[in-house]
């Protein structure tokens, strides 16, 4: 079905069973983010919210909440963009100049935008605060828009074609923030709402800022695909909701004709406000920082307009969905954007961007492959591209011919590494780097390190879950239990600075290389609760990987450096405990939380829904 709004893509929905209304008011202050949670991770059916405290719109979360919705919601084109992806079209051409690519000619048709002068979103107008003001977590700084998509317009080069649709945060109220007048507006680096930023500062022009929210859902979609830099997202919302983008000029500012909302706003050049706090994808609190923000113009919306909302959080939450149809999408041409690349998963229990995994091309020696090479050309291309550029600890190997890998299974991922893995030469490390502005693990704002973990050839060592009979650990160090067959957690004592740290790792590589763990053993992880951590691998994931900087927190047994090369004979050891200087993890408000469950017993509004 092609929608034109969102309110046919809820009709659509309820009318199939997908999708179930709550009638009593909500409170979208931390009350509506914990039903939109529950009912995710239930995978439950789309929530239509009747009645929004302190706002007359109704609101709409968990659209995208699993991949049978997200496909039934895209089942009239999704076919056909996947398949002028796996057909090897280059898609940054075919986004360009849609109407040349004759062999797609619905496709693209529907990828070019259209001007028109008038649309729905232009019926009404309203305020900031009449806006659903949703606040996520207890700690967060206001309330925000979670769904938004922000289009700017390359100054250098003004037009539709030449605009950028990404989804950054944007804050209605709270903090210092005249309401009404302003709102906030947080963009991570390698955003392509910089480039604008940045070129419309060398110019001395004013960024203008067009917010949309709702719409046709594509659109929402379209925001968060990570789409090569130049090619222009509304294209892309088109061919994928099989119905050209409406757009409309007005005051200078593009507007998307068929949104249930826009606000309209110009960065403030000169200014910066306190953004945030906000509780992020990573599951910590994205901390408050100066950051520029928008004097708002207008705020325009429909008649009978929809707020769509969704939770962010540690995974998995509504996003990991958003995560899945984006790799089901791009997979097929990633071997051509990325050359010797032949798949890439972004782990989203480790945050996304911590922890990537990668399978490569290894064909540098014919026959046996006996240690990396190739794959370590092909990981500097997968740093230097994109989000993937984001990548704190990257794991790469290539499969032997006959042989399959699910790169998306993550134990069996990570067995076929640590069968592999040579501690002495397999670490790769980038110092005094630049990370993912949401990881608080590394030395400052956007300042950390990375590791390329390479690993290939014939198996070497079998994996062991069980400890060797001698087996003892340094004062301090307790509870080891397996994470997984390999993986080894171990709980160390508090954090309490960086020379104490290193003289507690010291003894602890010492006395496992004086009993000689096995080699069965490949990783040890320290935290502070190990009955938390090998609880599920999820949660090995997420400590691990959101709570180390490699260059600081890695160590490993019989370490050394050799021609400024670091290895150690193993295992290799990761310092995951919480340091002072850590964003604190995300928890729901416990009142809330037990006044939902009360709505869920029988005779409350939720019953049957959570």
């Amino acid at each position: 079905m092609i929608y034109k709004s969102l309110k046919e893509c809820v009709d659509d929905l309820e009318k199939h069973g997908h999708l179930v209304r709550i009638k009593d008011e909500m409170d979208p202050d931390l009350e509506m983010a914990e039903v939109q949670r529950r009912v995710y991770l239930n995978q439950g059916p789309a929530l239509f919210f009747e009645k929004v405290k302190g706002s007359p719109f109704p609101a709409v979360s968990n659209l995208f909440g699993t991949m049978d919705r997200s496909r039934f919601i895209f089942r009239s084109t999704l076919k056909r963009v996947k398949h002028a992806m796996s057909l090897g079209a280059d898609p940054a051409s075919f986004f360009k100049a849609p109407m040349q690519s004759l062999s797609f000619p619905i496709t693209g048709m529907t990828a070019l935008p259209k001007k028109v002068k008038q649309g729905p979103v232009f019926k009404r107008q309203t305020t900031i605060d009449q806006l659903p003001q949703i606040r996520a977590w207890p700690k967060e700084g206001g309330g925000f828009i979670h769904l938004p998509q922000v289009l700017t317009e390359n100054p250098e080069r003004p037009g539709i074609m030449g605009s950028n649709l990404g989804m950054y945060r944007i804050q209605l109220s709270g903090n210092n923030y005249h309401l009404n007048k302003e709102v906030g507006l947080h963009y991570q680096i390698r955003r392509d709402i910089g480039i604008h930023h940045t070129i419309a500062q060398k110019m001395g022009v004013p960024l203008k800022v067009s917010i949309f929210v709702g719409g046709p859902p594509s659109h929402t979609f379209a925001a968060v695909m990570p789409l090569p830099e130049g090619m222009p997202e509304v294209a892309f919302a088109g061919a994928l909701g099989g119905r050209r983008f409406r757009y409309a000029r007005k005051n200078g500012f593009i507007i998307s004709t068929e949104a249930d909302f826009c606000i309209t706003g110009t960065i403030v050049e000169g200014d910066t406000r306190p953004e945030g706090p906000f509780g992020d994808h990573v599951g910590y609190y994205d901390l408050q920082h100066e950051l520029p923000y928008l004097k708002v113009e207008s705020v325009y919306h429909r008649e009978g307009a929809i707020w769509p909302f969704t939770i962010v959080g540690r995974p998995p939450q509504e996003d990991t969905t958003f995560g899945k149809l984006v790799h089901e999408i791009t997979n097929p041409v990633v071997p051509k954007t990325l050359p010797g690349v032949e798949s890439l998963h972004a782990v989203d229990a480790a945050g996304v961007h911590p922890l990537l995994f990668a399978i490569g091309r290894e064909s540098y020696v014919p026959g046996k492959k006996t240690k990396p090479m190739e794959i370590l050309t092909v990981a500097n291309l997968i740093l230097g591209y994109g989000h993937t550029s984001l990548a704190k600890y990257l794991f790469i190997t290539s499969v032997e011919p006959g042989r399959t890998l699910d790169i998306n299974n993550v134990s069996e991922y990570l067995t076929f590494i640590l069968e592999r893995i040579e501690w002495q030469r397999d670490l790769h490390f980038q110092t005094e780097t630049t990370i993912d502005s949401l990881d608080y693990s590394g030395s400052g704002r956007n300042k950390g390190s990375k590791v390329v973990i390479a690993a290939c050839g014939e198996k070497k060592r079998e994996l062991t879950h069980s400890l060797p009979a001698n087996f003892n650990l340094p004062a301090g160090f307790k509870n080891p239990a397996f994470a997984m067959p390999g993986i080894l957690i171990i709980e160390g004592p508090s954090f309490k600075d960086e020379t104490s740290t290193t003289e507690e790792m010291q003894k602890l590589e010492t006395k496992l290389e004086n009993i000689q763990t096995p080699t069965g053993i490949s990783l040890i992880v320290v935290t502070e609760d190990s009955d938390f951590a090998t609880r599920h691998l999820n949660n090995f994931l997420w400590i691990t990987f959101t709570r180390s900087n490699p260059s600081h927190d890695i160590y490993g047994a019989g370490s050394f450096i050799k021609n400024k090369h670091w290895g150690c004979t193993g295992p290799l050891i990761i310092d995951a405990r919480q340091k002072p200087f850590h964003a604190p993890p995300l928890m729901e408000d416990p009142k809330v939380t037990a006044r939902i469950e009360e709505l869920g017993k029988k005779g409350g509004c939720l019953h049957g829904i959570i």
